[in-house]
């Protein structure tokens, strides 16, 4: 077993290890901002720069599709399932990586949109606030409509909408993504150019192999070589003079 093929285990449990950080994250902050956080009372850091709120979003950021909350719970699902799919096809760190990030951020989205309650209302009589009473377990086995769950939004800093740390892991993992792209680095832990090399050299030594053995050719610095290289009979010399007669010395 090569190198390559070891890494590739490897770089999966890697992959699924930053998954799962991602999700447990996620999930962890999001209960502590149900039990602290209120919707009217945001709590103001850095003079105002961050703000930790509550927000229940049916949506996408900017308020974008709140009333096609299924269809946002399955692009999460085809999303995860991609990821898994791909996996085993991993052996780069880096992109071990990114794909944790973007499998860990949808996992724990999809959490809420699968057992969150789908009314603010709900939310507010008895999931929020310090005094509240409702639990995750609670929530686990009294679910929203299926996939029509909200996701819990509470980080807020200016001219943004309001995330969680499932929409950062996203949004870093697709930022890496495109560096890697852009930098030429596959999936596969090998590198646009080492595969543009590898393929011109296929190519050459696949045109040197095709052509075969030449035979060594005549030289062509002597024009007598070359004519009977080329079969070419030489030119006949012109016909010698005949001799003077001494007759013609006489006069």
């Amino acid at each position: 077993m090569n190198e390559s093929a070891a890494a590739g285990p490897r770089r999966s449990i890697f992959l699924l290890a930053v998954a799962l950080a991602a999700l447990v994250a996620d999930f962890a902050t999001k209960e502590i901002a149900l039990a602290r956080f209120s919707p009217h009372d945001p709590v103001e850091l850095l003079n105002g720069l961050l703000k930790l709120t509550l927000v229940f979003n049916p949506g996408a950021a900017f308020s974008i599709g709140t009333g096609v909350t299924w269809v946002f719970s399955l692009v999460m699902i085809a999303v995860i399932a991609y990821i898994l799919a791909a996996a085993r096809k991993v052996r780069s760190a880096w992109w071990a990586v990114t794909l944790g990030l973007i499998l860990g951020g949808a996992a724990g989205n999809l959490v809420d949109r699968v057992w969150r309650p789908d009314s603010p209302r709900d939310v507010s009589a008895s999931l929020v606030g310090s005094g509240a009473q409702g639990s995750w377990l609670e929530r686990l086995f009294s679910p929203p409509a299926p996939l029509h769950g909200h996701v819990v939004d509470w980080i807020q800093i200016p001219n943004w909408p309001v995330f969680n740390i499932a929409d950062s892991c996203i949004v870093c993992g697709g930022v890496l993504a495109v560096l890697l792209a852009f930098r030429g680095v596959n999936i596969d832990g090998t590198r646009e150019s080492d595969r543009d090399r590898e393929d011109t050299g296929e190519a050459s030594s696949g045109g040197d192999a095709g052509d075969g053995p030449r035979a060594a050719e005549p030289r062509r610095d002597d024009p007598a070589d070359q004519e009977r290289a080329d079969g070419a009979q030489p030119p006949e010399a012109p016909p010698a003079a005949p001799p003077a007669s001494k007759e013609d010395g006489r006069e």
